[in-house]
């Protein structure tokens, strides 16, 4: 009878917890059948035939300049780091601690009190020594000391691996000097591009009155500081121009330049800088050129004027709330905002910017499913496989290029979750001074930087925060990097079926693996190395295909009469295109995958192909939209899901795509590269 009783308790436990644990899992509908617009056929518009009853009741916060998922999906990303740092704030935490740094500098950011109280007198000092400055040394001193503390007005400095030589950091500078988002910006005519030139001009002349120059003086002011950018930006390589790795990089002796641009003190900044080397990579010599020639054709006191200008508008965020409004009276202009994130959505992207990893630790500690890691290595060791099939079966690539290819291939570095080594910060935090905390956390990340220079890279070291959402690869590396941010639904769940999660994170992993092989990953060789690994005719044959991507993208329409620009998109054009065989063809390789069992009335190729349009489901302002298209390097969401899908054969099979549809292609038209 006892032996009973136990077996029947043993029972009624077990049945307990199987509850508990189905209790655990979470019940998501996957694939969002009532969202589906079926009044739309998937050949005309696959993004709007998943998304398109989303797209049109979707309401885009007036402090945010869209919604949906990807980078969008940081904004509720955000809202968990807040109430870490809530938390973390209100406690007492012990001198020097993660907790003690992240929790007082949000601490000192939320007082805002005190922030106002203060004015601009945080920066009086700075300004102070912009009028002591008395000749060209002078001023190119205070340039170089201002790169300390991440204020690239003119001078804009970085240390990373040499190109040529990826075992070396070394020290690479870049054209830099503009306030409007890019270039183009000076020379477009179009009503946008003129309302955002008089917001930026609007924007000068308020930071020049706010630190007590007369309305008039401040307005000439701003028109100076406005044409000398103008002159600048005519010396830059345009965003396309940028994208020729070996164009962009000119190493060169430091006596050279020195000889060459003598105005700009190479070899004294260097040695402010404590940079002892005789020779630095000028990745755009242009504008150097240019601004070596403007430092002598332009008068002192106008360049006092320019770097009084660029040091507002670095620490503007950092200074009471008139700068900050000042701020985003610009950039709502851009991003078609018409109100601000509060104070603590703020002051979260702010310790996520400048403490990124430590508040990253606190973030992993309670939000991250380590079972999640496993899984996810898992799926990019599949698509890998599912790579150097692709590789093998090109009729287009040479049996010594494949060979280099999957070298290169089975040689990336993959970085899951977070870093294994953390990174630390060298900072006292004061929770009662905001702008000096904000001061301290610059000139760590310079010193950071600069502690790097000469030394063989840390390839343990990260170049995103945990919690964001992104994913990306690293060519001087040979890496690919999936942060715990994108771990989650859409991209990925732990209780998904395969069709989801191949279509989901599987085309991120895809997509980051195939960078090492587009326009500018194929120019690097597996040790990060910008070395030709190709036989000519195959190089040939590749550009010929790229060539074919920058064509069909550059048709695609994106407002009015603004298309994307194929040339500028054609590194994620290459990788969207190449991650749609990849991860199908890793995902064929499941047991879902060589079934045709339908789950809500989806077979799994048909659910594979819902999963990537679910993944870009994003809605933007247009005045966002025109900023994006001018200036990222990604197409738009819509094209993330059509344009590749029509070039993607089981698309047409799973959902009967026919002639006449609007997206359809013959298979003579459909793009294929990897």
């Amino acid at each position: 009878m006892k032996n009973l009783i136990f077996a029947f308790l043993v029972l009624l436990i077990s049945c307990s917890q199987q509850k508990e644990a189905e209790k655990e899992v979470p019940k998501r509908n996957f694939v969002e059948v009532s969202q589906i617009d079926t009044s739309i056929k998937p050949g005309d518009n696959f993004f709007m035939y998943v998304n398109g009853i989303w797209y049109d009741t979707a309401k885009i916060a007036d402090d945010q300049s869209g919604v949906g998922s990807y980078s969008f999906l940081n904004i509720p990303q955000k809202m968990l780091l807040q109430d870490i740092l809530e938390e973390v704030s209100g406690e007492q935490h012990t001198a020097g601690s993660i907790e003690q740094k992240v929790g007082d500098f949000y601490a000192s950011g939320m007082d805002t009190s005190a922030i106002n109280a203060r004015g601009y007198d945080p920066i009086k000092p700075i300004l102070a020594q912009i009028e002591e400055i008395n000749d060209l040394a002078g001023l190119m001193s205070f340039v170089t000391e201002g790169l300390k503390t991440d204020n690239q007005s003119i001078v804009s400095l970085g240390i990373s691996p040499d190109p040529e030589n990826s075992s070396i950091n070394i020290a690479h500078y870049s054209q830099t000097g503009l306030g409007l988002p890019d270039r183009d910006y000076y020379f477009k005519t179009d009503s946008s591009t003129l309302a955002i030139q008089q917001a930026y001009l609007d924007y000068l002349t308020t930071l020049f009155e706010l630190t007590g120059t007369e309305s008039a003086a401040a307005k000439s002011n701003a028109a100076k500081v406005y044409a000398m950018e103008k002159k600048m930006a005519e010396s830059h390589k345009t965003r396309i121009e940028r994208r020729v790795v070996k164009e962009n990089y000119h190493k060169m002796a430091v006596a050279e330049l020195d000889s060459k641009e003598p105005n700009i003190g190479w070899s004294a900044s260097l040695t402010q800088l404590g940079i002892n080397t005789d020779s630095v990579d000028i990745r755009q010599p242009a504008y150097y050129e240019t601004l070596d020639k403007m430092l002598k054709s332009v008068s002192l006191s106008d360049w006092k004027t320019y770097v009084k200008a660029h040091t507002l508008t670095s620490f503007a965020e950092a200074l009471s709330k008139p700068f900050e409004d000042a701020s985003f009276a610009y950039e709502k202009v851009i991003s078609g905002q018409s109100t601000q994130l509060t104070r603590q959505q703020q002051m979260a992207q702010k310790v996520d910017r400048q403490l990124g990893f430590a508040l990253g630790q606190l973030y992993v500690k309670r939000y991250f499913n380590e079972d999640a890691k496993k899984r996810v290595l898992d799926l990019v060791n599949n698509l890998q496989k599912a790579f150097e099939s692709r590789i093998n079966k090109l009729d287009w690539m040479s049996d010594s290029t494949k060979a280099q290819a999957k070298e290169k291939l089975y040689a990336i570095t993959k970085k899951i979750g977070y870093p294994d080594e953390w990174r630390e910060y060298n900072v006292t935090i004061d929770r009662g001074n905001y702008f000096e905390n904000v001061l301290a956390l610059r000139k760590d990340q310079n010193q950071y930087q600069l502690d790097k220079f000469g030394k063989e890279p840390n390839k343990q070291e990260w170049g995103t925060t945990p919690s964001t959402v992104t994913a990306y690869y690293n060519p001087s590396l040979n890496e690919i990097v999936f942060p715990a941010g994108i771990l989650q639904y859409p991209y990925f769940d732990l209780y998904a079926d395969d069709a989801i999660n191949y279509g989901g994170i599987g085309m991120v992993i895809g997509h980051e693996l195939t960078h090492a092989f587009d326009d500018q990953g194929a120019q690097y060789d597996k040790d990060g190395n910008v070395k030709n690994w190709w036989t000519s005719e195959d190089y040939e044959k590749f550009k010929g295909k790229t060539q074919q991507l920058i064509d069909r993208y550059d048709s695609f329409t994106v407002l009015d009469s603004v298309h994307v620009k194929g040339a500028m998109t054609i590194g994620e054009n290459s990788a969207d295109n190449g991650a749609l065989y990849i991860a199908y063809e890793a995902f064929k390789l499941t047991e879902q995958g060589q079934d045709t069992t339908k789950i809500d009335g989806f077979t799994p190729d048909q659910r594979f192909c819902l999963s990537i349009a679910r993944i870009w489901r994003v809605k933007t302002r247009d005045e966002f939209m025109r900023a994006y298209v001018n200036t990222n390097s990604h197409s738009p969401a819509v094209w993330r899901v059509n344009g590749p899908l029509m070039n993607f054969d089981p698309f047409y099979t799973a959902f009967n795509i026919q002639p006449g549809d609007v997206n359809y292609k013959s298979e003579e038209e459909r793009i294929r590269i990897w």
